[in-house]
């Protein structure tokens, strides 16, 4: 069988979709109006449950590599039976969706049949909800997958070099600015050439080293992208900062006036620096 484990976030919002709609058409056929509602929902069920199949299968492709991230474990197998708990209803949904088909003449048992798979697919609707809130979780708190899908090396480094960033910022932010200069030089190592990141190593030789003046001389030699203002709207912002970091107030408002008549759009953003030297 072929691995399905790059597909499995297109097929989990398959079944999601899907699901969704089919138990809420369901719901409303059951109500006697809107008649179109019930072969409607017959399809759409019936899909959905063939996706769920598909999705656990993908995740069960694609589980293996986010599980080996420390402390994603516990996460990964919780997912991982939310997931099959989803299929194994969406699947009695479709046994009772076709057992009613087969009942078409049997209008009473047609009833009862297509009530318990409103029954059903609610019970699917919830467990569903809570397996997609739990890989929402896996996702954006544990980076399960993030970076992988393509298989491609420079993803993975897009993965590291993310949570590069945002650590140093964090450890920064709680005042830890030896570890915030230390994850910030390996973002620097992994991007050497990057004119963003050099813009990001020059921040921290500012808040985190303390060395405004060795910054200066950094932005100095800083070449501003053709096609990038707001590059040159932050390194100016930055040799301000440097400036007001060596006490030169004078020089960090001559370079905010100059940036205010180059940068008119972002005026209010740099008076409420301006401000800030006042």
């Amino acid at each position: 069988m072929p691995d399905l484990g790059p597909f499995h976030p297109i097929l989990v919002h398959f079944v999601v979709a899907l699901g969704v709609v089919g138990v809420a058409l369901r719901l409303v056929s059951l109500t006697g109006k809107l008649g179109w509602t019930r072969p409607a929902a017959t399809l759409l069920l019936l899909i959905a449950a063939g996706a769920s199949v598909a999705a656990v299968q993908s995740g069960q492709d694609s589980h293996g590599p986010a599980e080996r991230v420390p402390g994603a474990r516990e996460a990964v197998q919780t997912h991982e039976d939310l997931g099959e708990d989803t299929r194994n209803l969406f699947l009695l949904v479709a046994a009772l969706e076709i057992a009613a088909l087969a009942f078409m003449k049997k209008e009473k048992v047609q009833r009862w049949l297509l009530l318990a798979s409103g029954v059903a697919g609610i019970a699917a609707a919830v467990v569903l909800y809570e397996a997609a809130e739990h890989g929402g979780s896996l996702v954006y708190s544990f980076a399960g997958g993030v970076g992988l899908r393509t298989g491609k090396p420079e993803d993975v480094q897009h993965l590291l070099v993310a949570g590069l960033y945002h650590e140093s910022r964090t450890a920064r932010n709680a005042g830890r600015h030896d570890e915030a200069a230390r994850l910030t030089q390996e973002l620097v190592r992994q991007m050497p050439n990057d004119p963003t990141v050099k813009l990001i190593a020059i921040q921290s030789m500012i808040e985190d080293q303390n060395d405004a003046k060795g910054a200066l001389t950094a932005l100095a030699a800083l070449q501003v992208p053709a096609d990038n203002p707001r590059f040159a709207l932050r390194k100016g912002m930055m040799q301000s900062q440097a400036y007001t970091a060596l006490g030169e107030k004078d020089s960090a408002r001559a370079v905010l006036e100059g940036l205010s008549e180059q940068f008119p759009q972002a005026k209010d953003f740099i008076d409420e620096a301006l401000a800030k030297l006042q």
